[in-house]
């Protein structure tokens, strides 16, 4: 549902449209290098000295100030130095990525989520403000309690590969013709699985009756319950325990996760018509609303493809359009 205008900001006639494009804006968000913007000359206090209600965002790789204000931002770095390698794979792997560029998008909703508070605060105060956010800040935040390990108790998580940390047992489980993942919190859903799995022995346990017990065993408990899991396939295992009220699913690749029924019934994948590659899907939104419910209505555009219908908009003649072309500007 964007719009794509091209603009060379360092020639003054394409920042004076910029100029005017922000004056007429309720957000504009940029993601340069901290100094870049205020060589260009399209920072906060120079675009709210003529347009005090602007909501400014910025997103930089370590923050707007500071030791690395000037470093190159880019996920894979933020991943590494906001911890997340280090818990991240099988123990003893070493260093090991996620599979999304997750630093860059957490900072884009933690940056969306500043945006809609600062235009709801405008409401009572009238005044814009500049909300800032970070790959590296984002990809802390991520990481959710295993900082708080380390802020409480200075425990230094460590690689737990497809085990949960602290609840156990909880991983990835080999069936008759592949894996699933079961998710066993607490001691109420542990003793549901030994029954589903017709393992009542595990219940009571000397080395399994605890959550303290199941985690000193963790491997002998795991290697127990493969045993038992192997018997039957993905599919049996993934009925028998969601109907026994034990957390469980599949393990999907990304075409077979488009096939799933309540995928399919959530609608994620959506429909839209694109100018060069035809009909196709796309990722829809994750939140559904119920009185104004989103739609996507356009593909993403190629470069520039609405300039000219934006510069129309500005009042901008034909023929100074086809001049700002020759030139460059646009």
């Amino acid at each position: 549902n964007k719009r794509s205008l091209t603009l060379n900001l360092k020639e003054p006639d394409g920042l004076a449209l910029f100029k005017r494009l922000a004056d007429k804006s309720d957000v504009v968000i940029e993601n340069y290098r901290p100094d870049v913007k205020h060589r260009l000359g399209i920072n906060y206090e120079t675009l709210r000295a003529s347009n005090p209600r602007l909501v400014y965002a910025s997103i930089s790789g370590f923050g707007q100030n500071g030791p690395y204000e000037k470093r190159p931002g880019f996920d894979q770095i933020a991943q590494g130095m906001g911890g997340l390698m280090s818990i991240t794979g099988l123990p003893g792997q070493g260093p090991v990525r996620a599979g999304i560029p997750i630093a860059d998008l957490s900072a884009g909703i933690y940056c969306a989520i500043g945006i809609l508070v600062a235009l709801l605060e405008r409401e009572v105060s009238g005044q814009g403000q500049w909300v800032q956010s970070s790959l590296l800040q984002a990809q802390i935040a991520m990481l959710d309690f295993q900082a708080a390990r380390w802020l409480l108790d200075n425990d230094v998580a460590s690689q737990a590969g497809n085990n949960h940390p602290t609840s156990i047992p909880t991983g990835v489980y080999p069936t008759a013709d592949g894996h699933i993942n079961i998710a066993t919190s607490g001691g109420q859903i542990y003793e549901r699985l030994c029954r589903a799995l017709d393992a009542e022995e595990l219940i009571n346990h000397p080395d399994y009756a605890t959550g303290e017990a199941r985690s000193d065993n963790r491997d002998k408990l795991n290697h127990k319950l493969c045993e038992l899991i192997r018997q039957k396939t993905s599919a049996e295992w993934v009925d028998a325990l969601n109907n026994a009220g034990v957390p469980c699913g599949p393990i999907y690749n990304i075409g077979e996760m488009f096939n799933d029924p309540q995928v399919k019934h959530l609608g994620i994948a959506t429909p839209v018509a694109h100018q060069t590659l035809g009909d196709i899907e796309i990722v829809g939104q994750a939140a559904a609303l119920s009185r104004t419910p989103s739609r996507i209505h356009t593909a993403t555009p190629e470069l520039g493809q609405h300039t000219n219908e934006i510069l129309d908009e500005l009042g901008i003649s034909p023929d100074r359009i086809s001049n700002l072309r020759e030139r460059g500007i646009v």
